[in-house]
C-alpha cells in the first residue's frame, strides 16, 4: 500500500512539475507586458464570472441609461428600464436565483444578503417598468384630470403590490399574518388620520364624480364663491371675486351644495327686477323693459332675453328682466349698464320708477303744484342736449339756441337711417326707441353697438366730414333729434374756441370707443385732439380764427 501511495505521489508531483515547467516556458516565450497580462487574465476572469459583479455592472450600466441619460424623455426611458428588467431577469435566473420565490434557508449569510438585496432591486425595477407603462399608455383624451386620477391609483396599488412581495418574497414573512396581526395598529392610525383619510376620499369621489373642474366659477351654500384653480387629494382652491385664495377641504366640499356657473357652458343667467309706477298699461311697461334689453350691448343675444311681469298693484307693476352674459366675469357689467338703460328709457318714455314695496306713493294729482320757476320745465330738445358730453361745454344760451333749431324725425322697426360711409351734415341725437350700428366687412355683417335714448351718432359727418362707420338702422320704433351744421355753424363763428373744446372731447370718446372707429378713416391711436380741431376748423371755416 505504502508502495503504491508513493508511486501515485511520486506521479502527481511530476504532473505538477511538468505544469510549472510548460508555464515557465509559455511566459519565458512572451514580453514583460505579455507576462503581466497574462498572469492576471485567470483574476479578472475570475472576478467577471463572478455573479455579484455581474449585477453591480449591469446596475450601474442600467441606473445611469434609463435614469440619467434618458431622463428626459419618457418612450426613451421605458425601453431603458424594460431593457434593465429583462438583463436583470435573466442574469438571477442564470445564476439559479428565482426572485419571486423565497431564498433556501440553507444559504451562507453572505449569499442570502446578496440574493435579497438582488431580489429587492428586481421588484422595484419591476415596479417601476409598470409604473411607466402606466404613465405613457394610461390617458384618456380631453380629460386630463381624470386620467391623472386613474393614474395615481394604480401607482398606488403597484407600489404596494411591490412592497409586499418584497416582504413575502425577501424576508419570508407571512402576508395574511401580517395583514391579520397589523389591525389594531391600522386602526389607531385610521383614528390618527382620519381627517385627511376623509378629505382624500372626498376628493377621489369628487374627482371621479366631476361637479366641476378647473376653471369653473362655483358658488357654495355659505355664500362663498370664486373661480377653481387648483384641486387635489386633500382639498380645492378657489380665487374669488377679490382675489383672495380660498382653501376649502374636500370633506367640506362634498357634503355641501355647490352652484357650477361655468356648467354646461360658460354663458351665466342674470335677472334684474324693476318697479314702475302704473301709471300706463303693463304691456306698454313690458314693451319698454324689452328695449331695454335689446339695446344693452353687454348682453347675450342668443337666447332672445324675456321680460316677465311678477305682479301687479295700486303701487307697481313689477316686472323681471332676464338674459344671459357671455361669462360670469360680465354680470357685474351687464346689470350697470341695464339698470343705466333702465333709468334713460323710463325717462324717455315718461314713466317713473317705483319705491320698494310697502312703500306709500301719493297719487300725481296730489301732490304739491310747483310755483315760480319750477312750473317751467325745460323741453326735451334741451334735456337731450344736456345729457350729452359732446355740448358739456355750451353756455345755457348756446343750448337754448341749438334746441330751438333742431328737428325731429321717426322711424318705423327695421328702418334704415343712414347707410355706411354716408356722410351727414347732422348730429342725431336718439330721442326713444333703439338704433343698431352694424359695419360691412366683404361678406360679414358685424354689429359694432346698440344705440338707446340719449346716445348720439352722425358726430363724423358733421364735426369731420368722414363717413359713418356702419349702417345705421332702427330696431324699434325710433324717434330721433338732429342738429344740422346751418344750426351749428353760427355759434362757431361767434366763439372759435368751442372748435378745440369739441376736438378734445371727440378724441376722448374715439380712444374710449375704438371698437366703433377701428375700421374707419378717422385717427384712432390716442387721436391728437389738434388733428380733430384742425379738421373742425377746415370744415367750417374757422381758419382766421386760429
Amino acid at each position: 500500500m505504502a508502495a503504491t501511495f508513493g508511486r501515485s505521489l511520486a506521479k502527481g508531483e511530476i504532473d505538477q512539475f511538468v505544469r510549472i515547467w510548460r508555464y515557465g516556458l509559455f511566459r519565458a516565450k512572451l514580453e514583460p507586458s505579455e507576462r503581466l497580462s497574462a498572469a492576471k487574465s485567470p483574476m479578472t476572469l475570475a472576478l467577471l464570472g463572478d455573479p455579484i459583479v455581474q449585477f453591480c455592472i449591469l446596475v450601474v450600466i442600467g441606473t445611469f441609461v434609463s435614469r440619467i441619460m434618458l431622463r428626459h424623455q419618457r418612450a426613451g426611458r421605458l425601453i431603458g428600464q424594460l431593457i434593465f428588467f429583462t438583463s436583470l431577469t435573466v442574469l438571477l435566473l442564470y445564476h439559479g436565483i428565482i426572485p419571486y420565490e423565497p431564498s433556501p434557508p440553507e444559504n451562507s449569510v453572505t449569499l442570502r444578503t446578496f440574493t435579497g438585496v438582488a431580489k429587492i432591486i428586481w421588484w422595484v425595477n419591476g415596479a417601476w417598468v409598470l409604473i411607466a407603462f402606466v404613465r405613457l399608455f394610461l390617458i384618456f383624451e380631453r380629460k386630463p384630470r381624470e386620467g391623472r386620477l386613474l393614474q395615481d391609483l394604480i401607482v398606488g396599488i403597484i407600489y404596494l403590490g411591490a412592497i409586499l412581495s418584497i416582504v413575502g418574497d425577501v424576508f419570508s414573512v407571512p402576508i395574511g399574518t401580517l395583514i391579520a396581526t397589523s389591525g389594531v395598529f391600522a386602526i389607531i392610525l385610521g383614528l390618527a388620520l382620519q381627517s385627511t383619510l376623509s378629505d382624500v376620499f372626498s376628493g377621489i369621489a369628487l374627482n371621479l364624480g366631476r361637479p366641476y373642474s378647473v376653471g369653473d366659477w362655483i358658488v357654495l351654500d355659505n355664500d362663498i364663491q370664486g373661480r377653481v384653480v387648483e384641486t387635489n387629494w386633500r382639498a380645492t382652491q378657489l380665487l374669488s371675486g377679490t382675489n383672495d385664495l380660498v382653501v376649502i377641504p374636500n370633506s367640506v366640499l362634498a357634503k355641501t351644495r355647490l352652484t357650477n356657473l361655468s356648467s354646461p357652458d360658460e354663458s351665466h343667467g342674470i335677472n334684474v327686477t324693476v318697479r314702475i309706477q302704473p301709471t300706463t298699461q303693463p304691456r306698454i311697461v313690458a314693451d319698454l323693459m324689452q328695449n331695454v334689453l335689446i339695446s344693452c350691448n353687454s348682453i347675450e343675444k342668443t337666447p332672445e332675453p324675456s321680460v316677465s311681469i311678477n305682479s301687479i298693484d295700486g303701487q307697481a307693476i313689477e316686472l323681471q328682466l332676464s338674459c344671459r352674459v357671455r361669462d360670469i366675469s360680465q354680470a357685474t357689467v351687464a346689470k350697470n349698464e341695464i339698470f343705466d338703460l333702465l333709468y334713460r328709457h323710463s325717462k324717455a318714455a315718461g314713466l317713473k320708477l317705483a319705491g320698494p314695496p310697502g312703500t306709500i306713493t301719493l297719487p300725481a294729482e296730489h301732490k304739491t303744484e310747483p310755483s315760480g320757476e319750477q312750473q317751467h320745465a325745460p323741453s326735451t330738445p334741451w334735456r337731450l342736449l344736456s345729457n350729452i358730453p359732446l355740448f358739456s361745454s355750451l353756455t345755457e344760451d348756446e343750448k337754448e339756441h341749438l334746441a330751438s333749431h333742431m328737428q325731429r324725425r321717426t322711424y318705423r322697426k327695421d328702418a334704415i337711417i343712414a347707410e355706411q360711409d354716408a356722410k351727414l351734415r347732422a348730429l342725431t341725437i336718439v330721442r326713444s326707441g333703439v338704433v343698431s350700428i352694424t359695419r360691412r366687412e366683404g361678406h360679414r355683417q358685424i354689429e359694432l353697438t346698440r344705440l338707446a335714448p340719449g346716445d348720439y351718432f352722425g358726430e363724423n359727418g358733421l364735426l369731420m366730414g368722414t363717413g359713418e362707420v356702419g349702417t345705421v338702422r332702427a330696431l324699434t320704433f325710433v324717434v330721433i333729434y338732429e342738429i344740422g351744421e346751418d344750426c351749428l355753424s353760427p355759434l362757431l363763428h361767434d366763439r372759435p374756441a368751442l372748435a378745440e373744446e369739441l376736438g378734445a372731447i371727440m378724441a376722448k370718446r374715439i380712444e374710449a370707443e375704438r371698437h366703433l372707429f377701428a375700421n374707419s378713416n378717422m385717427l384712432v391711436n390716442g387721436a391728437p385732439a389738434s388733428s380733430l380741431t384742425s379738421r373742425i376748423k377746415h370744415l367750417f371755416q374757422l381758419q382766421q380764427h386760429d
